[in-house]
């Protein structure tokens, strides 16, 4: 038998179909579309957060604010604080959210200071998980917490209980990025012996933070020295000096200058270059697809039964049932609430009655005193002026020429009045 030819593939444009320009076409629509980026900074107070996110983005995101003392600082409670700004570089928008922790360790008794983090960052997920459940989704925001710098001070002991409390908290909820403060208050060898000791402690608590994982099977040596530099050791500063006839960005001490992005005095480029330049959408991956994926699964487990699983009799739920299930709880739940409302007004009426009835008293009583005291003057005033009747009536009976010579005087002065009048 004679084989078959295959036909010969023609050279030519007749043989391009054209999906080798779906990455093009991704491109045009995620330029138009633009894209969503939310950093969350926490640490202590005075560890430079606000100086490396200005430094970061080459923007004035914090500006300069009055210092408060510790006075002004003390039995304050931490608060979650979120800063939207709209950033555009080369035709590509990126609306970044910028997530601040003030207060975060500032008390002696910092014990649960997490749980407002927890809380921020399971509300962006719920919302988001809500958004994703409506009919239209056409617009549906991401408000998802993507990465999480986590200041570490530069003490050069490791990492303090409330810093590994915190991460041991957080790691499967969003990607952590530990990060040194204030690396120019350390020497090259105290910095990499505190790095190593930060990744010992990190190990030994069983830390998930996030670590850049390779990009492609041919990253040059630079990429992979900058992803050993974790965790990053980093200076931040907004000052513009010159040195050597050339403009740079660094911090002026009597020794010399400490340059923000040399490599070899500081690990900012390598943060901003893995962060911005070429992490910055895994980052945004990881967070839908592995810690947004298991908050979703929790959530859709209590939906069906608890379990972790999606079991047969949860499936022969009728979803008009589970809705009027959840309609009855709500209307318990609201119930409840008004209540215990009803219960705090009451108590409320009660409590301003009795201040006003206090009030009424305390005012009656003082009236009474007051209007006794103006009978008691009353009655002196009226003894003075019997007393100063009769002795004017005794003056009078004992020297009548006085009043005689007071009569003419008096008369005398009523004669120059009138003239004057006329």
């Amino acid at each position: 038998m004679a084989e078959e030819t295959k036909p010969t593939p023609k050279k030519g444009l007749e043989n391009y179909v054209g999906f080798a320009n779906l990455p093009n076409q991704v491109f045009r629509k995620s330029v138009k579309k633009g894209f969503q980026f939310t950093l969350m900074v926490v640490g202590e107070s005075g560890l430079g957060k606000s100086t490396l996110i200005n430094s970061l983005f080459l923007t004035d995101i914090y500006t300069s604010s009055l210092y408060e003392d510790a006075a002004a600082k003390f039995g304050k409670t931490m608060t979650v604080n979120a800063s939207t700004f709209e950033l555009k570089e080369g035709g590509v928008r990126l609306q970044l959210t910028v997530v601040d922790t003030p207060g975060f360790g500032d008390n002696i008794d910092n014990t649960d200071c997490w749980n407002s983090v927890i809380q921020n960052i399971e509300a962006k997920f719920e919302d988001y998980l809500n958004a994703e459940s409506r009919v239209n989704r056409t617009t549906v925001q991401d408000t998802r917490v993507h990465c999480c710098l986590y200041f570490i001070a530069p003490t050069g002991h490791g990492l303090k209980p409330l810093d590994v409390e915190f991460m041991k908290k957080l790691h499967n909820k969003v990607n952590i990025v530990p990060v040194i403060a204030k690396a120019d208050t350390l020497t090259g060898d105290e910095c990499n012996r505190f790095k190593q000791q930060i990744l010992k402690e990190i190990e030994d608590n069983q830390i998930n933070i996030y670590r850049f994982p390779p990009l492609s099977d041919d990253e040059s040596e630079n990429d992979l020295a900058a992803l050993r530099r974790i965790p990053f050791a980093v200076v931040g500063s907004n000052t513009v000096l010159e040195v050597g006839g050339k403009k740079i960005r660094g911090r002026k001490y009597p020794w010399g200058i400490v340059e923000v992005e040399n490599i070899e005095h500081c690990d900012f480029i390598a943060l901003r270059n893995l962060l911005i330049r070429t992490h910055m959408q895994d980052l945004i991956d990881v967070t839908n697809d592995v810690h947004y994926e298991n908050f979703r699964s929790e959530r859709l487990s209590v939906l069906t039964g608890g379990g972790n699983s999606i079991t047969s009799a949860a499936l022969n739920i009728n979803p008009m049932e589970q809705i009027e299930r959840e309609r009855e709880d709500q209307e318990k739940k609201l119930k409840k609430m008004e209540q215990e409302m009803e219960q705090v007004f009451e108590m409320k009426v009660k409590e301003k009655k009795k201040k006003l009835k206090d009030s009424e008293t305390e005012f009656n009583r003082k009236f009474e005193v007051t209007m006794e005291t103006l009978e008691k003057t009353k009655r002196e005033l009226e003894e003075k002026r019997k007393r100063f009747e009769e002795e004017r009536g005794q003056f009078d009976s004992t020297h009548p020429s006085s009043t005689l010579d007071n009569s003419r005087v008096n008369d005398k002065d009523k004669k120059k009045k009138a003239k004057g009048f006329f």
